[in-house]
């Protein structure tokens, strides 16, 4: 798999419901907005990066090479960011991640698409559990996605285990995969990678 036959897309279209309905992506994080970091992080292993989002999208312009809004209002939950992602995308595979997710590891997309085979879907898994919203799906899903969400399902777990799907080992890079939902939370990330970076 080469990067020219995969999008990007950053899941920046939640309400920050944990982060009394800020913004969450655009949240600072050591100096920067966290899509800034999430998007470094793509950016030159993906033919093109893609943001889901609801709000901002000017500002999100910054940081995209185009942005995806859900067709429906209303903060519908990844599963619907994750089907507008692939549907925009024109690569046969889709790479999800967070936009509260800033040191996603740098061998993230080749690991994944080293794991997934004959698979459909390749999902992290940090040693502990698994992170549906950091993976990589066949974009040929997208029909599928949209029947489903017609018939209800907000679930991203649950319509990945309707189809073939693989979790990846990260065990060794668990902190990479730490969401940040709280002030606390990005203020103990900001000093664990303040400590790696130590000589």
């Amino acid at each position: 798999m080469r990067d020219i036959d995969v999008t990007g897309l950053i899941l920046a279209g939640g309400q920050g419901r944990r982060m009394g309905g800020r913004d969450k992506g655009l949240e600072c994080f050591a100096g920067r907005p966290l899509v800034d970091h999430v998007y470094a992080r793509l950016v030159g292993q993906v033919a093109e990066v893609l943001i889901s989002a609801n709000r901002n999208l000017e500002t999100y312009r910054t940081y995209a090479d185009r942005i995806v809004s859900d067709p429906e209002s209303g903060f519908q939950g990844p599963l619907m960011g994750i089907y507008t992602g692939l549907r925009a995308a024109t690569t046969p595979w889709l790479l999800v991640v967070p936009c509260d997710m800033p040191a996603l590891p740098d061998n993230l997309l080749v690991r994944l698409a080293a794991g997934v085979g004959e698979h459909d879907i390749a999902v992290v898994h940090d040693g502990e559990r698994l992170h549906p919203v950091v993976a990589l799906l066949r974009t040929n899903l997208a029909n599928a996605l949209r029947a489903a969400l017609s018939s209800g399902e907000r679930k991203v777990g649950r319509w990945y285990a309707g189809h073939a799907w693989v979790p990846v080992d990260f065990s060794e890079s668990r902190e990479a995969f730490a969401n940040l939902n709280t002030e606390d939370d990005k203020r103990r990330l900001e000093a664990h990678l303040h400590e790696e970076k130590r000589p």
